[in-house]
C-alpha cells in the first residue's frame, strides 16, 4: 500500500516536458488521477479500520502504529479533492477570456495537483512508519521469544566425566 501511495504521487504529472501546464490538459486524466486517489484511500481507510478493531490496536505498540495508520487514512482522503480540482481546472481553462486568467488559472491547477501528490506522498510515509514500529516490535517479540524458550528448555546434563574415580 505504501508502495502504490507513493508511485502515484511520483507518476501523476500535469506538467510537460518544459515544466508548463498543457494548453489543454486531458480532464479525463485528471478526472482518473482523482479516482484513483479515492480508491487508494478506500483501501488505507480500511486497513487502518481492520487495524482499530484488532486486540492489537490496544498496546502501545498498536497505539502508535494506529495513530500512524489514522495520519495515513487522514492525508490520503485529501488528495482525491485536490486531484478533482485540478481537472476541473482543465475545463476551464480553455475558456480563460484573459492571458492573466489563464495564468491565474494555470497556476491554481498547478498547486491543487501539487498538494495532491504532497497528500500522497504524506500517507505513504506514515504507512511507512506504521510498518516499521511494527517490523521493529515484532523483531524485538521474536527476540524476547527466543531467549524465553531458551531459558525454558531443561538444562543440558553435565558433560560425562572421566571414567571412574581415583582416591
Amino acid at each position: 500500500m505504501k508502495d502504490k501511495l507513493h508511485d502515484a504521487a511520483q507518476e501523476w504529472e500535469l506538467l510537460d516536458e518544459n515544466g508548463h501546464v498543457p494548453a489543454a490538459p486531458s480532464y479525463t486524466a485528471l478526472l482518473q488521477h482523482a479516482i484513483d486517489a479515492q480508491d487508494l484511500s478506500r483501501e488505507v481507510l480500511r486497513l487502518t479500520a481492520d487495524f482499530a478493531r484488532s486486540p492489537h490496536h490496544s498496546t502501545p505498540t498498536g497505539s502508535t502504529v494506529l495513530k500512524q495508520l489514522g495520519t495515513a487514512a487522514t492525508m490520503s482522503s485529501h488528495a482525491a479533492p485536490h486531484f478533482t480540482e485540478t481537472a476541473e481546472g482543465a475545463l476551464a481553462l480553455p475558456r480563460s477570456a484573459s492571458p492573466t486568467d489563464r495564468r491565474h488559472l494555470a497556476n491554481r491547477m498547478v498547486i491543487d495537483h501539487a498538494s495532491a501528490r504532497a497528500y500522497l506522498r504524506r500517507a505513504s510515509e506514515s504507512l511507512r512508519d506504521a510498518a516499521k514500529e511494527l517490523d521493529d516490535h515484532l523483531g524485538f517479540q521474536r527476540f524476547l521469544g527466543a531467549l524465553l524458550t531458551r531459558q525454558e528448555d531443561p538444562p543440558a546434563p553435565p558433560p560425562p566425566g572421566p571414567a571412574g574415580r581415583r582416591r
